[in-house]
């Protein structure tokens, strides 16, 4: 399974550390709400998948869409891109954890997968249903995750640079910017010059 890009790696840990301790991603809509989900391309053919939570179907579609056509990308019909993503429970660990450790305790757990990360950083997947029972063994060996969700992971990814990955970019950005938008998921995978780093 691949990587998160590093777009989704800055946006997830910003949006956790801005959500209440314990939140879950994919909960359901509060009553009167309800989830709707779009699927669409952006510049260079990354898939995007944007999950909003409103009142208005209309109003949030109307919105997105004007996005997509705004920063040169389209929607598409239900179907279109949905199938490139999987739910996974994800655990993350700072730069600095004992990697080898980490994976021997995490897999003896029940996880899918254990991803070190060039910075040092590793993520832990684990299928949903066992998600709870994978953190609860981590956390009773030390191994407290700085983030701990329910989320959505790309199956491959779309190296994207120069204009190309501005404009996925800016799409992203937007996408991510728009009040009634739960959450932006992508394939895309952006160059460090473009993410600002």
């Amino acid at each position: 399974m691949a990587g998160h890009s590093k777009w989704a790696n800055l946006q997830r840990r910003a949006a956790a550390q801005a959500r209440q301790p314990g939140k879950r991603l994919l909960s359901p809509a509060p009553e009167g709400l309800e989830t709707v989900r779009y699927e669409g391309y952006g510049p260079g053919g990354a898939a995007v998948l944007v999950e909003c939570v409103t009142g208005d179907r209309s109003r949030a579609g109307a919105q997105v869409r004007r996005a997509f056509v705004e920063h040169g990308g389209y929607l598409g019909a239900n179907g279109a891109v949905s199938y490139l993503f999987n739910t996974v429970g994800l655990l993350s660990y700072p730069p600095g954890t004992d990697e080898e450790r980490l994976m021997q305790v995490a897999l003896e757990a029940g996880a899918e997968d254990v991803v070190p990360h060039a910075d040092t950083s590793v993520e832990v997947l684990a299928d949903p249903r066992e998600f709870a029972s994978v953190r609860a063994i981590l956390t009773h060996h030390g191994f407290a995750p700085a983030i701990a969700e329910i989320t959505r992971r790309a199956a491959t990814s779309l190296e994207l640079s120069g204009e190309i990955a501005q404009a996925m970019m800016h799409l992203l950005e937007t996408l991510e910017g728009l009040d009634e938008v739960r959450d932006v998921y992508s394939n895309v995978e952006l160059p460090d010059e473009v993410l600002g780093g």
